[in-house]
């Protein structure tokens, strides 16, 4: 056990050093999503009715979004490892082969972390006011801690099995895609009905409504179960998938 843990805590370590190095990665996956809030705040939020301030509204939609860009970006470093010639280092050496995925997975965890604190804390300057009381944030933190696992975990076995960068990239263009077919912009009721069937039954759209409704106070309704059924579900799923993936590309 204590060699497990040792064996993760290496690769966590290695895997943030490599993050500090690509830096121009981690001001991407900071950027584009602040850009997509000036864009839909002072372009958009006039002209689009959400009942409450539309920065109140979209900022839970800007921090998802965070979480895409940052899970295609563990795909992407995941198949660098598979494909460069370092998974055939490491495996000379006595390290666990979870603890590859492992380090990717929290340095992911630990990126998501910045730049959604980094996202609030420019919403807060340009007019968010969460109303939220010190347990609805821990609560709200706790949900996209868990959605974060999930999709970091999802985007490793896409990585597992990438032939390369650029087909990691491209297998992880859906998570940075569904948000646009979410809650995360506009309210689900003025889209067409064939869309709304998909935005009201993909994942994203109850873990954003849970995030606003504790953050600005408006109703959850069921959807805290069913954001935290499908956060669960995923991890769960894609941890399963992810390990199995990865241990057969390792063998073959």
């Amino acid at each position: 056990m204590s060699h497990a843990i040792t064996d993760s805590m290496t690769m966590i370590g290695r895997s943030i050093r490599l993050g500090r190095r690509n830096v121009d990665t981690l001001i991407m996956s900071i950027v584009l999503p602040l850009l997509m809030m000036a864009l839909f705040v002072y372009v958009f939020g006039g002209a689009i009715d959400t009942g409450t301030q539309y920065i109140n509204y979209v900022v839970p939609g800007i921090i998802l979004l965070c979480t895409g860009y940052g899970a295609a970006s563990t795909a992407m470093s995941v198949a660098d490892d598979m494909n460069s010639g370092m998974i055939d280092r490491l495996r000379s050496m006595p390290i666990r082969s979870f603890a590859v995925l492992t380090g990717h997975v929290t340095a992911s965890v630990a990126r998501n972390a910045l730049s959604t604190t980094i996202v609030v804390g420019a919403a807060v300057a340009m007019g968010f006011r969460p109303s939220a009381s010190p347990l609805e944030w821990v609560a709200a933190a706790g949900l996209l801690l868990l959605y974060v696992l999930a999709l970091s975990w999802l985007a490793a076995g896409l990585g597992s099995v990438a032939k390369s960068v650029e087909s990691a990239s491209a297998l992880s263009f859906f998570m940075l895609f569904l948000p646009y077919l979410s809650s995360a912009f506009v309210p689900t009721d003025t889209m067409p009905s064939f869309l709304r069937g998909v935005s009201e039954h993909q994942p994203i759209t109850p873990v954003i409504e849970t995030v606003r409704g504790l953050l600005t106070g408006t109703p959850i309704g069921d959807k805290g179960w069913i954001a935290l059924a499908w956060s669960v579900g995923l991890l769960v799923a894609s941890f399963i998938v992810a390990t199995a993936l990865y241990r057969r590309r390792v063998n073959d």
